[in-house]
């Protein structure tokens, strides 16, 4: 039985982690694009943490924001126009 309360109660806190870094996750902005000043961000360091996460540090050299962003999928821009 004390097992039993043990698992619960660590459950709650682990599902707590879990919602916040969630919450947190979605709360960051998205792209490459300043959410101040909407000029182009600079990417500042890359690794194996950002490919894990899928978070970027960024950096705007318009207003100096400096920050982590969501990374977004790449778009082909090169595709031929249907005829």
């Amino acid at each position: 039985m004390d097992v039993l309360i043990v698992v619960v109660l660590l459950a709650t806190v682990l599902l707590r982690f879990v919602l916040v870094a969630a919450l947190a996750y979605l709360v960051l902005p998205r792209g490459t694009v300043c959410p101040h000043c909407a000029a182009p961000l600079n990417q500042v360091q890359a690794g194996w943490w950002s490919v894990v996460t899928g978070l970027e540090r960024r950096f705007c050299l318009e207003c100096g924001w400096t920050g982590v962003v969501r990374r977004t999928r790449r778009v082909a821009t090169d595709r031929a126009a249907p005829e």
